[in-house]
């Protein structure tokens, strides 16, 4: 049973504080080894994927959303929407929330020994945009993702909840340090392909074979794009054609794109 809660400030909730605060929540989930999924489907993908759960949050009136759930013998609290809304800062639309506990990251060189195809990020920090960024690799047949030490959590809310849960589908770490690690990443056999909209970078769909054997997608952040750093470690500079004087693309679109033309022989 599910047991009530009536104080948004009961210690019990403790994970679930002010989930809306990005500063605060950096500050506490990495520290106390914890994530939050939000929603039914995330949540459930969370647990199929083996991650333990500290406790469920619902709304009382939407306990029946955890029908079926493994719950691992974690306490499940329910509470009204205006208390859960003062807890979190945020109206819990989707009537569930869980906090699960993180695991080790695997080390860069495991992602890339298991890997085809990996995508590495610099200093990606909007979640949404990661969050996209993990569902399109989970999607278009990326292995892996590498991130700057300086990018964003795969694991905050946000991130998790725009990736439909693909966060835990796709192995990621964070390759360090940077930008010199990504000559390790051409040493385990991969080509670091630089997406950018520059003058003179070779459209991706004319990439050589020999490119596409183990592409490694640089990608950048959104406006800033890629660091000269990152662009001179890489082995060849790649961009999407554009049309009607359109400069870029958002950096998940691209990355959708470009995941795609990467994968298409297969």
């Amino acid at each position: 049973m599910p047991e009530p809660i009536t104080d948004p400030d009961d210690s019990r909730i403790a994970d679930y504080r002010a989930l809306t605060d990005v500063e605060l929540r950096t500050r506490w989930e990495p520290p106390h080894g914890l994530f939050i999924a939000e929603g039914e489907l995330v949540l459930r993908r969370a647990v199929r994927a083996g991650y333990a759960p500290r406790s469920f949050l619902v709304d009382a009136k939407r306990v029946d959303q955890l029908a079926g759930v493994d719950t691992a013998g974690a306490p499940v609290y329910a509470a009204t929407q205006d208390v859960l809304c003062r807890a979190t800062g945020f109206h819990v639309h989707r009537g569930v929330l869980a906090s699960f506990h993180r695991r080790p990251l695997p080390a860069a060189t495991d992602v890339l020994a298991a890997a085809r195809r990996v995508a590495i990020l610099e200093d990606v920090n909007n979640h949404t945009n990661l969050g996209a960024i993990f569902r399109g690799a989970a999607a278009l047949g990326i292995d892996g993702v590498l991130l700057s030490p300086s990018s964003a959590d795969p694991l905050y809310r946000r991130s998790v909840r725009v990736s439909m849960g693909e966060v835990f589908a796709v192995p990621y770490a964070t390759l360090a340090p940077w930008p010199d690690a990504l000559a390790g990443v051409r040493a385990a056999g991969f080509a670091v392909l630089a997406l950018t909209p520059a003058a003179g970078a070779v459209p991706i769909q004319r990439l050589s074979a020999g490119h596409r054997v183990r592409p490694a997608l640089l990608l950048g952040a959104e406006g800033t794009g890629l660091s000269p750093a990152a662009l001179a470690a890489s082995d060849v500079r790649v961009a999407i054609p554009m049309r009607r004087q359109v400069d870029s693309l958002n950096v998940a679109a691209a990355a959708a794109v470009a995941f795609w033309e990467l994968g298409r022989e297969d």
